[in-house]
């Protein structure tokens, strides 16, 4: 395989060091050579590169692990120069910026409702603005790059996968970290190296969409080992989701839910925690990062430093009030930092690289025999399940079983509201619009849906 070039849409943001920090230590996987950063806002481009730079110029990895020949730096606000030549683009793009999601927050808080990123009508309103600029890129990729990969992180990742598969099919993929830790967790607690997943050693039960979505079994030798994990109370003590929502909860549901489970089943206890905040979660962020883009700016000799001070207090107080709500405790530190960045290598490895591994995607609907995988949804629908990568691209593979009647429904309602706030985004129509955040399970009133979408346009 030759060189690679991968370009990072919304390259600016803050969270890009990560992947580019990934993407280094992985060079003996894949030989990316050169990295390209697309951003709108050239200020927080420069601050950026003068990050990627310093990392790849010191040497040092994720980890500390020393990165020989750091991947090359290119910086440009142009879409169409950032994309020709591409072979895997990383869309990170975040419209509206940090002050817009602190829009949604407040807006939805303001009507009593849950104030969220990607979560009910915080993540509608953010689909809304980013359709159709996701529209405008993926037709640009599909002109200048159409043998490319794209790997999507931008939220909500249901919403946009779905939306760029229009242009893009079977080339785009949207990743999420949080269910393949999830696992990782799981195989942990019950006694299992945390990679047998990946290496296909344990099967796996797990279904839903991004943010939305269970474990519901983990098969070794024949043996489906998670009832006996739900039933302990000490290895339950493990999981981040026992914590956060009760291993109570967890035996009840006979599952173990994706942690943003925790704003449908405790909505109410969710909303209060967030709405007794001095600030909303976009508004911790968007202070903190002004302040390290600033101060970056002003010392571009210590924008890396700056940047490692900087995470480290965004990655510990992810989901603080959540925790604190629900007196989980501190969060784990093999918890701590992410790991989106790796799941995003781990998948370019294999489809550039001759690697092959199980994940956790966000892919179309559709199974090897063309019926859907999540049986309810239609085959189209972008939906989160495990998945076979190699060389020849991303197969699912099959889901065990139909999902139970109330799991069903939700993801159902769920699905069935993100489709709706597509078609609202692509035709600029309000009415489909309030259709959409008034089918949503977390908006509890047409008339509260009404309101949100007339604040929100």
């Amino acid at each position: 395989m030759g060189q690679v070039i991968l370009t990072i849409l919304g390259g600016g943001g803050f969270r890009v060091p990560l992947v580019y920090e990934a993407v280094a230590a992985a060079r003996d996987r894949v030989p990316v050579d050169e990295v390209v950063l697309l951003d709108d806002d050239p200020d927080r481009l420069a601050v950026m590169a003068d990050v990627l730079r310093q990392v790849g110029g010191h040497g040092q990895a994720a980890g500390g692990a020393y990165t020989a020949g750091a991947p090359r730096v290119r910086a440009t606000t142009d879409l169409d120069e950032a994309l020709t030549g591409a072979d895997v683009i990383f869309s990170a793009v975040r419209v509206g910026g940090t002050a817009g999601r602190t829009r949604d927050e407040r807006v939805a808080l303001g009507e009593g409702l849950l104030g969220q990123e990607t979560v009910g009508p915080g993540g509608l309103a953010y689909a809304l603005r980013t359709v159709p600029e996701v529209d405008r890129i993926a037709a640009r990729i599909a002109e200048l790059a159409p043998r490319a990969w794209t790997i999507s992180f931008t939220n909500p990742a249901s919403i946009v996968t779905e939306a760029m598969r229009a242009r893009l099919g079977d080339r785009v993929v949207g990743i999420c970290d949080t269910p393949i830790s999830l696992v990782r967790r799981a195989l942990r607690a019950v006694g299992l190296d945390a990679r047998a997943f990946d290496r296909g050693d344990v099967t796996i039960d797990y279904a839903g969409l991004n943010h939305l979505g269970w474990l519901r079994g983990i098969r070794a030798g024949g043996e489906d080992l998670l009832p006996a994990l739900l039933a302990d109370d000490a290895a339950l003590g493990g999981l981040e989701e026992a914590r956060l929502m009760g291993a109570g909860w967890l035996r009840a549901l006979r599952a173990v839910p994706n942690e943003y489970l925790y704003y449908y089943d405790f909505t109410r206890e969710a909303v209060a925690g967030i709405a007794a905040q001095e600030s909303t979660r976009g508004e911790f962020l968007l202070g903190q990062q002004a302040r390290f883009y600033e101060a970056a700016a002003a010392e571009p000799g210590r924008a890396a430093e700056l940047w490692r001070t900087a995470l480290a207090e965004r990655e510990a107080t992810y989901m603080a009030t959540e925790r604190e709500a629900q007196q989980a405790g501190e969060r784990a530190e093999e918890d701590l930092g992410g790991g989106y960045h790796e799941v995003a290598v781990d998948l370019m490895a294999a489809l550039l690289g001759g690697e092959e591994h199980r994940m956790i995607l966000d892919v179309a609907n559709t199974g090897a025999d063309g019926q859907p995988l999540v049986a309810g949804l239609p085959a189209d629908a972008v939906v989160e399940v495990p998945v076979h990568v190699d060389g020849e691209g991303v197969h699912p593979l099959p889901v065990e079983r139909p999902l139970e009647p109330a799991m069903l429904a939700r993801v159902q309602a769920v699905k069935a509201s993100e489709r709706l706030v597509i078609e609202a985004a692509r035709t600029r129509s309000p009415q489909t619009a309030w259709l959409a955040f008034g089918m949503h399970p977390l908006v509890d009133s047409a008339e509260v849906a009404r309101r949100l979408v007339d604040a929100y346009l």
